[in-house]
């Protein structure tokens, strides 16, 4: 893959095979950014597991300390009095059958569905257009809920999914750059201690293989993992 001269000015300030302290990884990250929009900043985890067992395939969701930066576009799919609650917490759209004909016609100008467990029947017919593309609720999640209201708030606070891939990865969003040092370090610490607390009991060994951190633009850069556990 042929890289832009940015990139490859930043790979050069970063040492490939060294493992950063969490501040200086971030410092160090911020540096490199030379794009000139507000790029989001990933934190991947290479995990010791094999999410082809039910146990070592995990999925949740949590707050950030200081959110995403991003805002994001919240359907709500119920009714009656849930649907009234669901407007007051901030929901973008609220609806019923409506919103599901909508969906099944094309329209997808959203990031995440909140569903109530009395839509989930009709909802899941949705499934083959929902699945592929991550959107369909889960219980998991917390997507799956009788209390909306709670689920749209912590979501427009920066709530994020986490799910292993295929071959055991965990990768999220944590901030932007604008953010800086201190409030990505507090949003890594806290997906962190999430994972490190997910441990499978089946899992031997080493756990978390290694943890690398990213801008949209940038290059990859190794955590020494011990530092996030301070």
């Amino acid at each position: 893959m042929k890289r832009g001269k940015r990139y490859l000015e930043a790979v050069k300030l970063v040492d490939k095979q060294k493992r950063y302290s969490v501040e200086e990884a971030f410092d160090l990250a911020i540096k490199a950014a030379s794009v000139k929009f507000d790029e989001t900043v990933e934190i991947a985890f290479r995990l010791n597991i094999n999410p082809r067992h039910a146990d070592q395939n995990l999925r949740g969701a949590l707050v950030l300390p200081h959110g995403t930066g991003k805002e994001r576009t919240v359907v709500v799919i119920t009714r009656g009095e849930k649907a009234e609650e669901a407007k007051e917490a901030g929901a973008d759209y609220v609806g019923d059958s409506d919103l599901l004909e909508k969906i099944q016609n094309g329209w997808f100008d959203f990031d995440i569905i909140v569903a109530t467990p009395d839509m989930m029947a009709e909802l899941g017919r949705l499934g083959r257009l929902l699945g592929p593309k991550g959107l369909m609720p889960n219980p998991r999640t917390g997507t799956v809920t009788t209390d909306v209201k709670k689920a749209v708030e912590e979501i427009k606070a920066g709530k994020i999914e986490y799910r292993t891939d295929r071959v055991g990865n965990i990768q999220a969003p944590i901030g932007k750059v604008s953010f800086g040092v201190e409030k990505l370090v507090s949003n890594a610490k806290a997906i962190y201690q999430i994972l490190a607390g997910l441990r499978p009991s089946t899992v031997k060994g080493i756990y978390m293989r290694n943890i690398t951190i990213s801008t949209a633009m940038g290059p990859g850069i190794k955590l020494d993992i011990e530092s996030l556990k301070a």
